[in-house]
């Protein structure tokens, strides 16, 4: 089984898990022969919430909180099946989301 192209997106909280992760994905592909191009950083996507302290007296008075959401890119051309199974096999971090399209 030979595709034309790979796309791994990878999600997370913490900047330094993704790129962690993506520097084992890059490695375990480069080993089976195939052609990486990336990661590439995509924008960071940050959600931030305000909170009111107090719902009686203070109204005026609020916590601000925001989450920020990492993304990088992983292209692999000329995937064989070595390489997506070696792909399926790796043991990679918790708190990091990663999406595989053939």
């Amino acid at each position: 089984m030979t595709s034309e192209k790979v796309r791994v997106k990878i999600k997370g909280f913490d900047h330094r898990l993704v790129d962690q992760v993506a520097r084992q994905i890059v490695e375990v592909v480069e080993r089976t022969g195939a052609i990486v191009v990336g990661p590439v950083p995509l924008p960071t996507h940050i959600e931030s919430f305000c909170v009111i302290r107090s719902s009686n007296i203070d109204k005026d008075s609020r916590e601000q909180f925001e989450i920020r959401t990492h993304k990088r890119l992983i292209d692999i051309l000329q995937a064989g099946s070595k390489t997506i199974d070696s792909l399926s096999q790796l043991n990679l971090a918790s708190g990091v989301e990663i999406d595989i399209k053939l």
